[in-house]
Formats: C-alpha cells, sequence, structure tokens
C-alpha cells in the first residue's frame, strides 16, 4: 500500500514552517517526557523504533540497547544522533526489519497523519510483526473526542481518532490493551505559548488534572 499524500520533500517543508524556532523548547519537553513517562516501559537493553521520529527527539533522548527511527521526512537523518538508525520508510509497507526483533514501538502524533484507515491497520500489522512476544507498542496522539474542530487545523491531519477508536483497531490486530489514559497532555506544542517545563514536571505529577487539560491520549498495548 502506497498512495501517500505527501511527498518527503512535502513533509520537510511543513514541519520547518511548523517547528521554526521551537526546536530548543521541544527538547526540554521531551526529556522531562522521556524521563519521567516514557522509560518507565523501556528497558535500558531494549531495541526501540520510533514510528514517525521527526526530529528525533524522542529517540535521542530515550536510553535503549539499540534506536531506530521511521520517517519518510528526509531532515530526520539530519538531526538523529549517531547511535540512532533512520529507515526512511512507508510504514504502511513490509518493514525493512526482521520478525520479533523489537521490544518497543513508540509513536507520538503520528497516526493520524496516514492518509487511511486501512494504510493504519496494515501500519499496525507491521507493528505486531516486528515485536517480539511480550513487546509494547506506546502510542500518543490527539483525541478527536476532546479536540474536535482544532483537530483539523493542521493541513497533514487526515485520521480522525480517539482512544476508543485506536484501542479497538489494536485489538483487532492480535494486541492486549495494558494501560488508557483517554486525556493525557495538552493539545499541541507546536503553536501555542511556551510554558515553563517546570510545569509540566508539575502536571505530570498530578493525574488528577489530566482530565481537565489532557487533550492527547496514551495508549500502552502488548503483543502477547
Amino acid at each position: 500500500m502506497s498512495d501517500l499524500p505527501q511527498s518527503p520533500q512535502d513533509l520537510a517543508a511543513i514541519y520547518r514552517h511548523r517547528f521554526a524556532g521551537k526546536q530548543e523548547y521541544r527538547l526540554r519537553v521531551w526529556s522531562e517526557l522521556v524521563e519521567r513517562v516514557f522509560a518507565a516501559w523501556i528497558p535500558e537493553t531494549a531495541t526501540v523504533l520510533d514510528l514517525g521520529c521527526g526530529y528525533c527527539e524522542f529517540i535521542n533522548q530515550v536510553h535503549a540497547g539499540r534506536k531506530y527511527g521511521m520517517d519518510l521526512n528526509p531532515d530526520a537523518i539530519r538531526h538523529a544522533g549517531a547511535d540512532v538508525t533512520i529507515l526512511p520508510h512507508d510504514c504502511s509497507q513490509a518493514w525493512p526489519l526482521p520478525n520479533a526483533s523489537l521490544d518497543t514501538v513508540f509513536t507520538s502524533n503520528f497516526f493520524e497523519h496516514l492518509p487511511s484507515k486501512k494504510h493504519l491497520e496494515e501500519t499496525l500489522g507491521h507493528i505486531f510483526r516486528a515485536l517480539k512476544p511480550g513487546g509494547r507498542l506506546i502510542a500518543m496522539g490527539p483525541n478527536i473526542r476532546c479536540v474536535p474542530g482544532a483537530y483539523w487545523d493542521f493541513f497533514d491531519h487526515h485520521i480522525p481518532l480517539t482512544d476508543r477508536s485506536l484501542a479497538e483497531a489494536l485489538e483487532k490486530n492480535g494486541f492486549s490493551l495494558e494501560r488508557m489514559i483517554p486525556r493525557f497532555l495538552p493539545y499541541t506544542m507546536s503553536n501555542h505559548r511556551e510554558y515553563p517545563v517546570a510545569l509540566l514536571r508539575l502536571y505530570l505529577m498530578l493525574p488528577l488534572f489530566w482530565p481537565f487539560f489532557g487533550h492527547q491520549f496514551l495508549i500502552v498495548a502488548k503483543k502477547p
């Protein structure tokens, strides 16, 4: 399956414009998220793939035995750390990795950019095959139930998803759900005020505030 709506050159142009001047702030935010949230699900010896890795803010900072990033944006290679292997690959096509070779697949704000639910289902199938038994998919993304109109403010959003619809697709493709948080982080870091990172740290420590301010879901699913 192919027929993607944006070329690699389109992707590079969109994200250079969207994240212009925000890279330093995004790195600080991702440092907090990796340390305080995601590291708990990723052993330091794990083989990890960051799907839709973008500018590699996650994969560069996570501690793992072997690290991959998959993205068609040619700028991903420029931002990747020396220990990260970039796969410039259409994720809905068969992956250039052996079956049962990954411990963790992480993806943030990516599934909604795929052009159709068929592309998403093909991608979930490739993730399932690439994960080892017991391996995890960690997926974060905007919950259209919480941000109905604003979801479409980004030109490259195509699939409307909620935590429930993605959970249903995951279970259909063989995953078991380990953790579901319908409201986790605020909607976006790309075009809003840059709040102090200390405020994010406090927010992560106080889950009682997540239902009020969270507009992105977080799902952790396992391959049995």
